[in-house]
């Protein structure tokens, strides 16, 4: 079993993911954080959180919508471009996206191609192209499939289909259409930035690679608006500090990260990087992107909804739209780049074991607390006064099942940084066995001080 399906295993196994509806067969391309999955990813948004919005005074935070009304996208070209190239077998029906399959064969599929050009690449290599499920040769043409997912919304006679709903395909819209809202009603002033944390969905044809691609997904993005002449220097300035992030804050080797520039940009853009992790298996692949943007965005809105997104400098009186320099990433990419970053093995007191070499700040639990025998009523009374004192002021939690080892071991995978053991010599001078997760080091430690040591 090679590192990717390990750590898949693993995800499951403890609790950090699981397949959504499992009980009636999954749903492709969707996925339930578990108990410890959920503790990690909010770990990751808190520490984002306070990059953006706590760590600079000119950056807000913003929680929009998920359903917005359908100009909004038709104004932001997602109606009428938003697709991914996609081919149906004609044996078993089953649908591929075109690009990948290129992807797989060499082939560099570029977003902005034609279906007329994905075609022509696609012929080149009609032999070698086999349907992933039943392993014949024989699709339609690639045609453009919209990955807006619609909805039924505000609808009761049941055809929304002039007029359609959509779930958000990103939450950056929600962002440039309450730009007007933010500026009127709080005393930012250019440059200035609006963070939001949500869910996004998009119709994807082929989910896969496990959490890397999903339908349901959670974004974590930063739309800052600047002067049109600081633009650039903003874009450097933001290329920079979202590589710090990862590096210095999540603590991520440099070598499994880079920038990759993108080959084509679109016509609004006058710059775009990708920021990549080196994912086992996968290679390396983009976790966040980095966009000058420039006034497209509340230009577009402007047009379409009739209502002036601009600014107006309150020492010059100079009237502009600004541009926008876009951080976006991938909650669920970048919780999947953690766990591959961190997902280490080794042996410890003649046992190989499994471990998660969490930063303090990621880890779902802190600080575990453990009974050395669960039929001893005194040490476990003690134990869990122990952990009801921690629980205040850490993620803690309670152990008394199985042996000390197993216990140990459990606490490794989930990535817990420290284990307290309450034994008969506790009862005697209040002290604990503290033992540290990366080396396994154990040493007494006074009741009375188990806190701030952990601190």
């Amino acid at each position: 079993m090679d590192k990717y399906e390990k750590i898949i295993s693993l995800s499951k196994r403890r609790a950090f993911i699981y397949p959504s509806s499992e009980i009636y067969g999954g749903l492709g391309g969707v996925y339930d954080f578990g108990p410890y999955g959920v503790e990690l990813a909010k770990n990751i948004k808190d520490l984002w959180w306070k990059e953006m919005v706590q760590f600079h005074e000119n950056i807000v935070g913003l929680d929009s919508s998920i359903f917005m009304s359908s100009e909004v996208w038709k104004a932001s070209g997602h109606v009428e471009s938003f697709s991914d190239p996609l081919m149906e077998c004609k044996v078993c029906n089953s649908r591929v996206r075109a690009d990948h399959i290129l992807e797989e064969l060499g082939e560099h599929a570029d977003e902005k191609m034609s279906d007329e050009e994905i075609n022509k690449l696609l012929k080149k290599h009609k032999s070698e192209i086999k349907c992933p499920k039943c392993g014949k040769s024989d699709f339609t043409p690639a045609r453009s499939f919209n990955l807006l997912v619609q909805s039924n919304l505000g609808n009761f006679a049941g055809d929304w289909s002039d007029n359609p709903t959509y779930l958000r395909a990103e939450t950056a819209q929600g962002i440039y259409i309450n730009f007007k809202n933010v500026v009127d009603t709080t005393r930012v002033k250019v440059p200035f930035g609006i963070a939001q944390i949500g869910k996004a969905f998009r119709n994807e044809i082929s989910p896969r690679q496990f959490i890397f691609r999903k339908r349901e997904f959670e974004q974590m993005e930063m739309q800052y608006f600047t002067h049109p002449n600081d633009a650039d220097a903003e874009y450097q300035s933001w290329r920079e500090k979202r590589m710090r992030f990862y590096t210095d804050t999540l603590k991520f080797k440099k070598e499994n990260l880079r920038f990759k520039k993108h080959d084509n940009l679109v016509f609004y853009a006058s710059a775009a990087e990708d920021i990549e992790y080196n994912f086992p298996k996968l290679g390396f692949k983009e976790i966040e992107g980095i966009h000058a943007r420039s006034d497209y965005d509340l230009s577009v809105h402007t047009k379409r909804s009739g209502v002036k997104l601009e600014y107006t400098d309150p020492h010059t009186g100079e009237k502009y739209i600004p541009h926008v320099v876009e951080a976006s990433s991938g909650l669920d990419r970048v919780f999947f780049a953690t766990l591959s970053e961190f997902y280490d093995e080794d042996e410890l007191g003649g046992e190989n074991r499994v471990v998660l070499r969490l930063p303090f700040e990621l880890a779902p639990v802190k600080v575990a607390v453990f009974p050395l025998l669960k039929n001893k009523p005194e040490l476990v009374s003690r134990a869990r006064e122990i952990f009801d004192k921690l629980k205040f002021d850490f993620m803690a939690e309670f152990d008394d099942s199985g042996n000390i080892g197993k216990r140990y071991r459990r606490q490794d995978e989930i990535g817990t940084p420290f284990c307290v053991t309450v034994d008969f010599e506790t009862l005697d001078d209040d002290t604990v066995t503290l033992r540290e997760r990366d080396t396994g080091e154990q040493k007494r430690v006074k009741i009375s001080e188990l806190k701030n040591f952990i601190k």
